[in-house]
């Protein structure tokens, strides 16, 4: 291996990559905090044993099957009918199903993390999203545990001890308000006894687990029984009809309105319930006096035919009559319901979506086993087949009982939810075998044991989402005791367990829950579906049944249900979940997972990209898309940080921007000062809030890298069509010709690209971006049109809040020709078709002689250009320019000399000179000689050699300066077109003097 040995220090060998690789048991791979972190606890855990029974299906079995099953799925069958129950359970099971088939193929997706449907979500989806979910994930846990102790207080109250109540009604109305604060005072309690065992100690409740599995087993084992034993001797449980309305034998025995024996006949308790007295005179219910008593069978058997009777739904309103169908009555007028009469009313109002969401929380807990992925002997084996096996068997069981359900037991039972016809007995535990005390007993430690589990997962779900430190206000709960015990977490658990006590009732609780693990299992789906359809070379499930239209489907499934639940209360999670998605997104920490999301937002820019590609945009998608050329000092800091704030307020996040610089020198030299550069730049964009892209250059000299950039910056058709750059302000320095060298041919690059040139004088006098202009203008001179880019710069700018109350005012030039009040009236009318407010005025600038002192800015700027010139010549050369700009100093010197024995004469020649002033000047001076004075550039000879064409052009640049100054001078921002650069190079000496010449604040 000596061939490798300067690569062992990066590149491990691949023993050792193996060998770590084989270790490697509890968490994703790429995740090095995770690693660092429990590296030393890891070494100390035994291997894991548990295999696919015991690990994975068997704790899928018991938090599958618990409350709802013993409580409410009698009631749904009576309420929905068999077919629509069915229904219900089918649905409800399949999204269940196809869940765990995504969950089996993201478990099986390399090394299983230790950490369940959390870190399944994150990792696939990222933080984002993950955090979201695992929050809604927690909700939902925490939720169901509020619902198994509410479960577990109402067979308390209802079905073991009645008598135990502490509140108790006035009168019958008040029954139902007074079982609520009953439900609220033995809840609280309750979730008080379950925290402190939970914080005692884990493993009394691990223990206790074995326990509680088998009541669920044996209750479920004694309905079968039951069933079976309804076929050849069903019981005799008879209830009580008044008509068809079905009556309580809470507070009477015999259904009859009187005894009949030897003696004669006297009135029964159900009697002194609806008349007044025992009297023939006696006053009775009209309903009680018409209609008679009769007693059916509530459990007639499973061959009794009443599946036909309850293939039907019925629903009802709020406190409406538990009636029979087909039973002979004598309706009475419009009565008022006397409270005390002893008739079972319907407690709350039914329809087919609330029974939905009352139901869905019986089959959740499918991701028993995954949590438990840590402790298994081979996870990728026994996570999916112990899930699916575990939730087939529910399903069968669920579906099985719906049936069965509906054709043992009498409707008006079925719809009678807390057994009141039945003197008080829960309705499935009458169905049991060979006791109803089985099924009683069996769901209370059942439903008292998924509360223990709910409130032992809850906190240590959070704990692992605060470890994570994507969310920042939840790091104080990943501490705990010395053990790792989550105990801050367990008490934010336990107080956010008591609002749903607090809510008292079971119904009002189930749909809660149902949206947070509904939004769960929808987003395990769409991680499943979004690895597949990318297909990254990661993912390689060992599980191969799934597919991406399955993931799909169940996706959809789980969002159909939570709005079908209750639109309201999946409006209030998603908006949750959204608020959490957002608060990871800005402040939480940031992570790479290698998550799908980025894998999917590349290709969804790819595909843009592609699209993008096709053809060029059309004028109404134009936006200026801006490379912003940046300077770098000698520390590879930004010379310049407002040009950033500048593009800031320009692009207000929207577009493309790429923040280019260059750096001399080769790559190889200057890699670790490029890498550092890059990251000032970073922190800079982020400061001022840019948002764009980075793209640094190394170069041998800053003009070639600056060409690089402006040809090759961007991808595909998403690249700049503006170049946004700083005035260099060293452009004098006559020791460092290549700054302003470097600038022109900037300039040169962009025209030969074809695109919009940006340059900003004054940069550093610039706002920042928390600056704000109360008041001011942006002055736009508007000389030669551009295509439009000068109009939207300053609409642009006030999109931003630093320039949004300033005014903007547009400045045009008429020549000698030009109509300067139809000008006017045109460019009202452009602008408002341009749909821009703006003030306009027309500036007229006629033809006027040209001033001294734009000869003697005309004169500077050649001999300056000559000196530049001589820079670059042989040295003999050099010699002869400097001795010939030597003789013609000293003959300027010398003329300059003979004037000033005349008479004195302002220093600052900035005079218009025409031919009256000029005969004037002559009468003036008589002294001096008429010959003189025979033309204008007797003043200086050296005018008479100039370069017309410069005088021109210098004539218009220190006009339009000079009126630039006098309207804008308390302009915010001053914007003009500048002249193109020359098609001759040999001028450029000359035009960057024309570029320097406007000047003002910014």
């Amino acid at each position: 291996m000596a061939l490798f040995e300067e690569e062992m220090d990066s590149n491990p060998m691949v023993s050792s990559l193996l060998n770590k690789l084989a270790n490697y048991t509890n968490l994703s791979q790429g995740v090095v905090e995770h690693e660092e972190a429990e590296e030393s606890r890891r070494r100390e855990v035994k291997s894991p044993g548990m295999g696919t029974f015991i690990g994975v299906y068997l704790p899928c079995l018991q938090n599958i099957l618990g409350v709802i099953l013993f409580l409410r799925l009698t009631w749904i069958v009576g309420v929905a009918g068999v077919l629509e129950s069915f229904l219900i359970v089918f649905m409800c099971c399949t999204c269940t199903m196809l869940t765990a088939i995504s969950m089996s193929a993201i478990a099986t997706n390399g090394v299983v993390p230790a950490g369940g449907s959390y870190y399944m979500i994150s990792r696939s989806l990222g933080p984002e999203f993950g955090g979201a979910v695992g929050l809604c994930f927690y909700l939902g846990t925490t939720f169901a545990g509020a619902m198994y102790i509410l479960g577990t207080i109402e067979i308390f109250l209802t079905y073991i001890s009645p008598g135990a109540a502490i509140v108790h009604a006035a009168s019958a109305d008040g029954e139902a308000t007074a079982m609520l604060h009953n439900m609220r005072v033995y809840g609280t309690c309750t979730l008080a006894l379950m925290a402190m065992v939970v914080f005692v100690g884990v493993k009394y409740v691990n223990k206790l687990a074995l326990v509680f599995l088998a009541c669920v087993v044996l209750s479920i084992l004694a309905i079968y029984a039951g069933v079976i034993k309804t076929a050849f001797d069903p019981p005799d449980i008879p209830v009580c009809l008044l008509g068809n309305r079905t009556l309580s034998r809470r507070s009477f025995d015999a259904c009859a309105k009187v005894h009949t024996s030897s003696n004669g006949t006297r009135p029964t308790l159900l009697w002194g319930l609806f008349c007044n007295g025992s009297a023939d005179g006696t006053t009775c219910d009209d309903y009680f006096a018409q209609n008679n008593l009769t007693e059916i069978q509530g459990i007639p058997g499973v061959a009794s035919g009443v599946l036909l009777d309850n293939l039907w739904s019925v629903y009802t309103d709020k406190g409406v009559f538990v009636e029979k169908e087909g039973t002979p009555s004598v309706p009475v007028p419009e009565e008022s319901r006397a409270s005390g009469l002893p008739y079972v009313l319907t407690d709350i109002m039914t329809y087919f979506t609330m029974l939905v969401g009352i139901y869905f929380p019986s089959v959740t807990g499918i991701m028993a086993g995954s949590n438990r992925s840590g402790d298994l002997r081979d996870a990728q084996k026994s996570i999916p087949t112990g899930t699916i096996l575990a939730i087939v068997t529910t399903s069968f069981i669920y579906l099985s009982c719906i049936v069965l359900f509906g054709a043992c037991i009498e409707g008006v039972i079925l719809r009678d939810k807390f057994g009141e016809a039945l003197q008080g007995n829960l309705v499935i535990g009458m169905l049991a075998w060979p006791s109803p005390w089985v099924i009683v007993i069996g769901s209370f430690f059942s439903t008292c044991g998924a509360g223990l589990q709910s409130l032992t997962g809850a906190p240590r779900l959070l704990q692992a989402i605060a470890r994570d430190g994507i969310i920042p206000f939840l790091q104080v709960f990943g501490h705990g005791k010395a053990n790792g015990e989550p105990t801050w977490a367990l008490l934010l658990t336990a107080l956010i367990c008591e609002i749903g006590i607090l809510i008292a009732s079971l119904d009002s609780v189930a749909p809660i829950l149902s949206m947070f693990f509904l939004m769960c299992y929808m987003f395990v789906n769409l991680a499943c579906a979004v690895q597949t359809l990318l297909r990254t070379p990661n993912w390689r499930p060992r599980f191969k049944y799934y597919h991406w239209a399955l993931s799909f489907l169940g996706m959809s499934l789980c969002l159909a249900l939570m709005f079908i639940c209750s639109w309201y209360y999946a409006l209030c999670a998603m908006l949750i979940a959204s608020c959490i998605y957002k608060y990871i997104e800005y402040r939480g920490a940031e992570k790479e997972w290698g998550d799908g999301i980025r894998g999917l937002s590349l290709n969804a820019a790819r595909y843009a990209l592609l699209r993008v590609e096709q053809g060029a945009p059309h004028t109404k998608n134009w936006r200026p898309q801006v490379l912003v050329m940046l300077n770098l000092d000698a520390e590879q800091c930004v010379k310049h940080p407002r040009l950033l704030s500048f593009t800031t307020q320009l692009k207000a996040g929207k577009g493309l921007t790429i923040v280019g610089s260059v750096l001399e020198g080769t790559y190889l030299d200057k890699h670790t000062e490029a890498q550092q550069a890059e990251e000032n730049i970073r922190s800079l964009m982020s400061a001022e809030k840019s948002k764009g892209f980075c793209q640094l250059v190394v170069s041998s000299n800053l003009r070639d890298g600056m060409s690089h950039l402006i040809q090759s910056a961007g991808l595909g058709g998403m690249k700049h069509n503006t170049v946004l750059v700083a005035w260099p302000e060293s452009w004098k320095e006559e020791d460092n010709p290549s700054s302003w060298r470097n600038f022109v041919d900037t300039v040169r690059d962009t025209t030969a690209a074809q695109q919009a040139l940006l340059v900003a004088k004054n940069v550093d006098l610039f706002p920042q971006n928390q600056e704000r202009f109360s008041d001011g203008n942006i002055d736009v001179w508007w000389i030669v049109h551009d295509g439009g880019l000068l109009m939207l710069l300053p609409f642009l700018l006030r999109q931003h809040k630093v320039w949004r109350k300033c005014r903007m005012r547009i400045f045009t030039v008429a020549q000698v020709d030009d109509n300067s009040i139809q000008m006017k009236k045109d460019l009202q009318t452009f602008l408002y078709h341009l749909r821009i407010s703006a003030e306009v005025e027309v500036v007229e600038m006629g033809e006027s002689d040209i001033s001294a002192f734009t000869y003697e800015k005309t004169l500077l700027m050649e001999q300056r250009s000559q000196m530049v010139k001589q820079m670059q010549l042989s040295k003999t050369e050099r010699e002869r320019e400097a001795q010939l700009i030597h003789d013609r100093n000293t003959a300027s010197h010398s003329v300059v000399a003979a004037r000033t024995q005349a008479p004195p004469t302002p220093d600052k020649v900035q005079m218009t000179w025409t031919k009256e002033k000029l005969i004037a000047e002559k009468y003036k001076n008589k002294d001096v000689g008429i010959s003189g004075f025979k033309d204008l550039f007797s003043l200086k000879p050296e005018w008479g050699n100039l370069n017309q064409s410069n005088v021109r052009r210098m004539h218009t640049a220190v006009k339009l300066n000079g009126v630039v100054l006098n309207k804008s001078q308390d302009a915010q921002l001053v914007l003009l077109n500048m002249p193109g650069p020359p098609r001759n190079r040999q001028g450029d000496e000359n035009w960057i003097l024309f570029w320097a010449l406007p000047r003002g604040g910014r």
